[in-house]
């Protein structure tokens, strides 16, 4: 196991589970001090547990992205207990109103999608640059995903939109805060090793099933292969890689 991130300092949002645990884990195991973060401080400590337990060091800040104090104080706590923020992973993120159209689709559920998925992103990316900029840059990598930016389906209207405006988002910031030193990136997965890929009622073994016909690879991805990914875009190994969007779907959009 290589060591890219040792001696760095590693947030990750949404980190109580699926990709978001994956993510932290992996920065661990590379050496990263990481600080997860979510709405929930059980499955946070669950994964500062797995964490430690595999030798790695890490601790849990209760944060609601969609408040902008909220995660203006998750930074300044990150900050706070390990001396400093290199590296950020914004994976927050919630899916509501499947199956309904555009004409249909819920307000409530919009504005869930709104305020976490893409007002989220902006809370975090703004507290994550404000600090980076003014102590030697950094890299961020926001989590978007293939559906939206890169591939439309019926039915999944709002969550579309708001992953598409995360891609839009991370082009234009990196473009804004390259000159500053922040390296800003993206990582758009498909269907993935995650609660969040099982549609209503489908059980891991019919999603199998259902993604031999669907996905040119014929599988998911692992959530191991999407958090190898997000390590790629952090690392000095992509310190050329400026507003790009990794798509990591078996070929879906391709």
């Amino acid at each position: 196991m290589s060591a890219r991130f040792t001696d760095r300092t590693v947030l990750v949002t949404g980190a109580g589970s699926g990709l978001g645990r994956a993510i932290a884990l992996a920065f661990a195991a590379e050496g990263a001090k990481v600080v997860v973060a979510g709405r929930t401080t059980e499955s946070l400590d669950g994964t500062v547990a797995l964490i430690e337990a595999a030798g790695g060091t890490a601790a849990a800040v209760a944060a609601d992205v969609s408040s902008a104090e909220s995660t203006r104080e998750l930074v300044r706590r990150a900050v706070g207990l390990y001396g400093g923020l290199d590296v950020a992973v914004n994976n927050a993120g919630v899916f509501r109103g499947g199956g309904h159209s555009a004409a249909d689709f819920p307000l409530e559920d919009w504005q869930a999608l709104l305020d976490i998925n893409v007002t989220g992103v902006l809370h975090a990316l703004q507290a994550e640059v404000a600090h980076m900029r003014a102590n030697g840059g950094g890299a961020i990598v926001n989590i978007a995903s293939n559906l939206g930016p890169h591939v439309r389906i019926p039915g999944v209207f709002g969550y579309q939109v708001s992953k598409a405006a995360v891609s839009a988002l991370t082009r234009a910031a990196a473009l804004d805060h390259i000159g500053d030193g922040v390296r800003i990136n993206a990582v758009s997965p498909g269907a993935a090793e995650s609660t969040m890929s099982l549609r209503p009622g489908e059980t891991e073994a019919e999603r199998e099933v259902r993604m031999k016909a669907e996905s040119p690879l014929g599988r998911i991805s692992s959530a191991a292969e999407v958090a190898a990914a997000v390590l790629y875009l952090a690392s000095d190994d992509a310190g050329s890689a400026v507003g790009t969007d990794l798509v990591i779907d078996g070929g879906v959009s391709a």
